[in-house]
């Protein structure tokens, strides 16, 4: 049943979340924002999360990366700093009391624009030089609910979108830079920090992750030392890179067998020269092999058409 703590703020935003999620599904016309309901706890979501900010309006839901694992639930907001494959269940939903959350990418230049806009305002926050993990949750402040729900309303103004959307994303990614969460948006925003560093190297993995790479090469990206980068990669994601770049493939091949014909041209697209090594390490991650797990996936997409 709904929290009888909730304040005015998180009422009116989850009321207007769920009017938008029926009128315009999960995906809208506003770049990087997702609404999420649910009616039932999930089973295993695997993601590839970009730098964002998701809130939770209703229920609770588990993620983890690596032996990282975060609960957040009603009234609390998690931010991702860098890219990352991560494993999410929701834990707490049902017909009566549905799941719902909103995410929101956030441009890291964005962050970078703001605090030298700021210069002296939000420095009481003293940056955490030997770096964080790339997940972090708090109760969300109330202030950023007012920001939100003028978001939503954008989608009921498409015309309107383009000029005021930045505006309003703008506005928000300051109010979080003053809130509990504001040192992990700091190091996002702050180009020569340990987080700001990984944080180019994920995104260039994210687009790059069918191609093969000494790890020299990415240590040259982040400006840092083989050693140093190989300990700051494994602190801030929670994997090393090549675990990283693992599960990139093969969430990316699991998104393409839904399109694609043949299991094996999946397993080359994404990067795998051996079939055999493709198939294991997709059974190891997935619980089947791709031509099962394929038509399954099928099978499920068929039926719930038909529902």
């Amino acid at each position: 049943m709904a929290d009888t703590t909730d304040g005015k703020g998180l009422t009116l935003l989850r009321k207007r979340m769920a009017s938008c999620w029926f009128k315009h599904g999960s995906d809208n016309a506003i770049a990087g924002l997702r609404l999420t309901r649910a009616t039932e706890p999930s089973g295993t979501i695997r993601a590839l999360y970009q730098t964002s900010f998701c809130l939770v309006l209703q229920g609770v839901k588990l993620t983890s990366v690596g032996d990282l694992s975060v609960q957040y639930q009603t009234g609390d907001c998690l931010f991702a700093s860098v890219n990352m494959p991560v494993i999410s269940r929701i834990i707490e939903a049902s017909p009566d009391y549905p799941y719902l959350a909103l995410s929101l990418e956030i441009d890291p230049a964005m962050l970078a624009a703001l605090l030298a806009d700021s210069a002296g305002v939000v420095s009481g926050q003293q940056t955490n030089r030997n770096g964080h993990q790339a997940l972090r949750t708090a109760r969300a402040p109330d202030d950023v609910y007012d920001p939100l729900i003028r978001l939503l309303e954008l989608l009921d103004h498409p015309k309107d979108i383009a000029v005021l959307a930045p505006l309003i994303q703008r506005e928000l990614c300051w109010r979080l830079l003053r809130s509990p969460l504001g040192v992990a948006l700091q190091e996002t925003g702050n180009s020569d920090s340990e987080t700001a560093r990984i944080g180019r190297v994920t995104a260039w993995l994210r687009e790059h992750y069918h191609q093969t790479f000494p790890v020299a090469d990415l240590a040259d990206m982040a400006n840092m030392s083989p050693a140093s980068f190989y300990r700051h990669f494994k602190a801030i994601t929670q994997l090393t890179p090549i675990q990283f770049q693992k599960l990139v493939r093969l969430q990316e091949a699991r998104r393409l067998l839904l399109t694609e014909h043949e299991v094996a041209s999946v397993g080359y697209q994404v990067g795998y020269e051996s079939p055999s090594q493709f198939s294991r390490d997709y059974r190891k991650l997935f619980g089947a092999p791709p031509g099962k797990d394929k038509a399954t996936m099928r099978s499920d997409i068929a039926i719930e058409s038909h529902v």
